[in-house]
């Protein structure tokens, strides 16, 4: 296996299952309340019978204690954690870790009767097999990005960073993130998926096509060899146009068709 190849995890659907969708990237947060009101709709109208978040659903996310609390921050998360679990209730439910929300645990998962799901994983559905990632682990040339991903995902840094009071955490991932503002502001470039180690994940998979979020960058690209990744959107619903896409797979005769579509369509 290549080494820039994690262990892949599977997942078959059920035979009963139609359609599927996707999202990614939502940044859910309090002071963006378009984005907010545009997931709420989707989450509760869709036909899908299984939704996908492929990571960065929240802006941010410092433990699963926060929405126990009784502060702003802590009503609003509380808030998407019954909008997820009201649809968990209907369909099933699935979310991948991002890189602003890993410390989504279990608990959440719990609270919310959604199912985590590891990064990379394999989606078999329609008779094909559908590689799902949220896609930062493969953006090789970002190393700074990479060295803090591996930093932040250990266990040794999760507990000690876990172990800190709720507001000190807080505080922690606002400075994070207005780093992460004025680098965006500063036009710096931003390191793309690789196409070598996106056909050599492809490869150890036996799959065909890559799904995942991250680079905010929706597309689709062929590698050759009729192996494909497909980019999902990020949502802004309060931006010009209003950007909330979904990626669905729909099961028909004998085949799987995958079409974009306007959130406010998916339904």
């Amino acid at each position: 296996m290549n080494p820039t190849t994690p262990r892949i995890a599977e997942l078959t659907a059920p035979a009963a299952w139609q359609v599927v969708d996707f999202i990614s990237d939502l940044h859910l947060q309090a002071g963006e309340p378009a984005t907010v009101q545009a997931w709420e709709h989707y989450m509760a109208h869709t036909h899908a019978d299984a939704v996908f978040i492929l990571g960065d659903l929240f802006e941010v996310w410092v433990g699963d204690d926060g929405p126990a609390n009784a502060d702003d921050e802590a009503r609003f998360e509380a808030g998407c954690v019954h909008i997820l679990r009201t649809t968990a209730q209907r369909r099933a439910v699935f979310l991948m870790h991002g890189n602003r929300d890993f410390l989504l645990g279990n608990v959440f998962a719990q609270a919310c009767g959604l199912d985590l799901l590891a990064d990379p994983t394999v989606l078999a559905f329609g008779g094909q097999r559908w590689l799902l990632s949220h896609g930062d682990a493969l953006c090789l040339d970002d190393t700074d990005y990479l060295q803090f991903r591996a930093q932040v995902r250990s266990a040794e840094w999760q507990q000690a960073f876990l172990a800190k009071p709720l507001a000190e955490r807080r505080a922690i991932a606002r400075g994070l993130r207005t780093e992460s503002e004025a680098r965006k502001r500063s036009g710096a470039l931003y390191a793309d998926v690789d196409a070598a180690a996106a056909t050599a994940w492809l490869q150890a998979a036996q799959a065909r096509e890559l799904i995942h979020g991250h680079t905010h960058k929706p597309a689709d690209h062929a590698f050759g060899d009729g192996l494909r990744r497909r980019v999902l959107s990020d949502w802004d619903a309060g931006s010009t146009p209003p950007r909330a896409e979904v990626l669905r797979l729909q099961r028909g005769a004998g085949t799987v068709q995958v079409q974009r579509l306007p959130a406010q369509q998916a339904v």
